[in-house]
């Protein structure tokens, strides 16, 4: 995964990292430091590491998108300080595991990339009319069509009122099942045709598909699981002082990263007022900064960015 501002995170010729400065200067990247971007998409903040780091640092890329996968070795391939791995980054500390030693910096770019929406054939886009699929990890899980074939109408409801956060939910489920009773909902042409038809009013600028493919988006992949099985196990990588870098581009995402990092900041209110804290009911992090967003020339430049928010924090010594 990579970012996505509403829906990648840059613009279709040069998928432009969002906040790259603002992600190095959290990371606080040290040239013989270990980094993991576990969000390779198509590499912006991978490149934009390694270039800061010396011969005796180290980076590992991560991603599910098994295109991902290849450009990452395409990129990386020949440089012997990196290292590439296909995975969920749910799976992050067996992964960092295997490397043999803490992380001094992980960086969590959420949401889809440029790549996966420019094309057609993934089915993120209402866009390009391609398969009806969705998958960061085509190889992996239930497609959006599938997922759709059977989900219980008030299930399809539920998800994109809540991932989607779109008031139009019942309207949209009834038509979809009803539609789906007179042929299979097999393309993003499909399915966007069929919400525009059940919304009775559009928002200024947007589509109105926009919010249901974002949610059966975040539902196919588990994107809202997947960072909340991340969080804890980055922390338990990173070495003391080492960095957590989360950009996230939806508010659902940005609320699991914002109360995972005050949580971990501050010591169990259990033990509150007592005069000794046990370690294990410590304060894990310490919190670099305030929310970063990205400045008006960014979102000039890439109007994708517009959602993006950083936070960032440290890990404490034990």
């Amino acid at each position: 995964m990579a970012g996505h501002a509403g829906g990648g995170s840059g613009g279709a010729a040069e998928h432009a990292p969002v906040l790259l400065g603002e992600a190095l200067d959290a990371l606080a990247v040290r040239p013989d430091g270990f980094y993991v971007d576990a969000t390779f998409g198509r590499g912006g903040h991978t490149r934009a590491i390694l270039e800061r780091l010396g011969k005796q640092g180290k980076l590992l890329a991560i991603d599910r998108d098994p295109q991902a996968v290849v450009a990452a070795k395409a990129l990386l391939g020949a440089d012997p300080r990196a290292s590439v791995v296909h995975a969920p980054f749910s799976r992050l500390a067996e992964v960092i595991g295997d490397a043999g030693r803490p992380a001094d910096g992980i960086l969590l770019d959420l949401g889809v990339s440029s790549p996966q929406l420019d094309d057609a054939d993934r089915g993120f886009s209402f866009l390009r009319d391609g398969p009806l699929d969705m998958r960061m990890d085509p190889g992996s899980g239930e497609s959006a069509a599938d997922w759709l074939a059977h989900a219980r109408e008030r299930e399809i409801a539920t998800v994109i009122s809540r991932l989607g956060e779109e008031r139009f939910a019942r309207r949209i489920a009834h038509a979809i099942v009803a539609a789906r009773a007179e042929a299979p909902i097999a393309t993003t042409g499909q399915l966007a045709a069929v919400i525009s038809q059940a919304v009775p009013t559009r928002e200024p600028g947007k589509h109105p598909a926009t919010r249901s493919f974002q949610a059966l988006r975040i539902h196919v992949n588990r994107e809202l699981e997947e960072l909340e099985q991340v969080l804890p196990q980055a922390v338990d990588c990173l070495a003391p002082g080492g960095r957590l870098a989360v950009i996230s581009f939806h508010s659902l995402e940005d609320r699991i990263a914002k109360r995972f990092m005050r949580r971990a900041s501050q010591d169990d209110p259990a033990w509150a007022g007592l005069p000794v804290v046990p370690p294990e009911a410590r304060a894990r992090l310490r919190l670099v900064s305030r929310a970063v967003f990205p400045g008006a020339d960014e979102v000039g430049r890439n109007p994708r960015a517009r959602s993006a928010v950083l936070r960032a924090a440290e890990r404490v010594a034990a």
